[in-house]
């Protein structure tokens, strides 16, 4: 299932690719990856509001990311950014904290959180991607995966609200002072 967020990160991909090619960027491997790395940097230092909305909704993202709702995180961030008023747009670039290198580490994490929380053991196996597959596991399991993934967010999601509003802060002040 593709978010529109995705959808709209793939669509900006072309449009990079066609700026890349306007502007005669070489196409090597490397210089291709730091293009998108500094065209993502550049995306996050140009978001709009002040300072505690887009830190609002980035901890949102990363607060959501690590939980293991895969394949609703961007829809769940968007939504709790909404109804929290933060930035809807940092919560779904937020959510890519959790990517297909993390998604293993958290949800084992989350597993074995969440069994220590409640206290019954159950067999896991890496091998699950989504929630989806989770819940063919039990409820128990999906309930104690979803407990450990709030219980592990809440650390990271407030690390990265101050992070990003001391980032964004700085940011702001340089501009302020150059101009």
């Amino acid at each position: 299932m593709i978010t529109l967020y995705r959808f709209e990160f793939l669509v900006n991909v072309k449009a990079m690719k066609e700026t890349r090619q306007d502007s005669n960027i070489k196409t090597s491997p490397g210089r291709l990856r730091k293009h998108y790395i500094r065209e993502f940097v550049d995306r996050v230092k140009n978001l709009e509001g002040d300072p505690h909305y887009v830190a609002m909704g980035m901890a949102i993202g990363v607060f959501i990311g690590i939980t293991p709702t895969m394949p609703f995180h961007t829809a769940l961030a968007v939504a709790l950014a909404f109804v929290l008023r933060g930035s809807k747009v940092a919560a779904a670039l937020g959510v890519w904290f959790c990517n297909p290198l993390t998604a293993p580490i958290f949800y084992w994490g989350s597993y074995k959180a969440g069994m220590y929380l409640l206290g019954n053991p159950a067999p896991f196996d890496v091998k699950y991607e989504s929630i989806l597959e989770l819940l063919n596991l039990g409820m128990d399991v999906t309930i104690a995966m979803i407990a450990g993934g709030v219980i592990l967010g809440i650390l990271p999601g407030i690390a990265s609200y101050f992070i990003t509003r001391k980032i964004i802060t700085t940011i702001r002040l340089r501009r302020a002072s150059k101009e």
